[in-house]
């Protein structure tokens, strides 16, 4: 299909994988399920960028759109933090912020 490694490793049982602009992740038991996700603050090349709308902004967001979040974040901190919601087919979705 066109990808490459670009970040993990088959012996830490998970790899992320690149097309041009797409990024894909591979997770060997590390999650239940699909699950797709989300990186605040990172570009398609994991390079930080100048401008984003923080994981705690996106939480505030779907909660006043009354979506059920599985995990919430902390919003009395700043950086890292991420939260969990379900798609309506119960599949996981991480919006996963590193920084």
């Amino acid at each position: 299909m066109g990808f490459s490694a670009m970040g993990g490793s088959m012996e830490q049982n998970y790899l992320i994988m690149k097309n041009g602009s797409t990024l894909i992740g591979l997770f060997q038991a590390m999650f239940d399920g699909n699950m797709l996700t989300f990186n605040p603050g990172w570009d398609e090349n994991a390079r930080n960028l100048e401008s984003f709308d923080d994981v705690r902004d996106i939480q505030k967001h779907l909660k006043e759109n009354e979506v059920t979040l599985e995990k919430t974040a902390d919003e009395t901190t700043s950086g890292p933090e991420h939260i969990f919601l379900k798609d309506p087919d119960g599949n996981m979705i991480l919006i996963d912020q590193h920084r």
